[in-house]
């Protein structure tokens, strides 16, 4: 006589297919996680950068201040350039979310056409300030100044690299899982540095101009 507790053999596979779903690993929450704890190292990195201008800002050693050298109009235009890019961004994952790939493939490259032109802005008055003799050498003011919106500069063109790499990989896989999973990250990146480069508008050029 058989055993009326034992399951049916298709049930009991499906309860051992149920138990190990419930127990794999899955990717996409270790990958959030790891880059959750990487975004708050680099909180802490540009926390330390603006703590150090918030000290040295102001050491002009008989230089050229703030008020002398930032260009608001210039600053303003490059703003509006990096918020632009973080309002298309959110237009890519709009289409990303569609399973429009030619889509989510548009909108990240005016994305990354408007991360370019915020580069060659920030190029073009760092080029303009060493001309005018006012290099991060001149004053600890300068020094600070360099340092926290070159960082900033770098995580932009790290990003940038990072696009143009994904948009690559979109183009030969589609939105796959891993796709996917990676233009979510990237997409928190983007919008970090935003918020970011309000800070520094904010912190270093109005402040600075004012």
């Amino acid at each position: 006589m058989s055993d009326t507790h034992t399951l049916p053999a298709s049930a009991a596979a499906q309860a051992e297919r149920q138990y190990h779903l419930a127990h794999e690993p899955h990717p996409e929450n270790g990958t959030s996680l790891g880059f959750w704890l990487y975004l708050m190292s680099d909180c802490l990195i540009f926390a330390v950068l603006f703590a150090t201008y918030g000290v040295l800002g102001r050491n002009y050693a008989g230089g050229p201040t703030g008020a002398e050298l930032f260009d608001l109009k210039l600053v303003a235009i490059n703003t509006a350039f990096l918020l632009l890019s973080s309002i298309t961004f959110g237009f890519a994952m709009l289409q990303k979310q569609q399973r429009d790939v030619r889509g989510t493939l548009a909108w990240l490259a005016v994305t990354g056409l408007l991360g370019l032109a915020f580069l060659a802005v920030e190029l073009y008055e760092f080029a303009h300030l060493l001309h005018e003799g006012a290099g991060p050498q001149r004053s600890a003011f300068l020094s600070s100044f360099f340092t926290l919106v070159g960082t900033h500069g770098l995580h932009v063109t790290f990003g940038t690299i990072w696009l143009v790499t994904l948009m690559i990989q979109i183009g030969k896989h589609g939105l796959i899982p891993e796709n996917a999973r990676r233009l979510n990250c990237l997409s928190m990146f983007w919008h970090f540095l935003d918020v970011v480069w309000i800070g520094v508008f904010t912190f270093v050029y109005l402040m600075g101009v004012l």
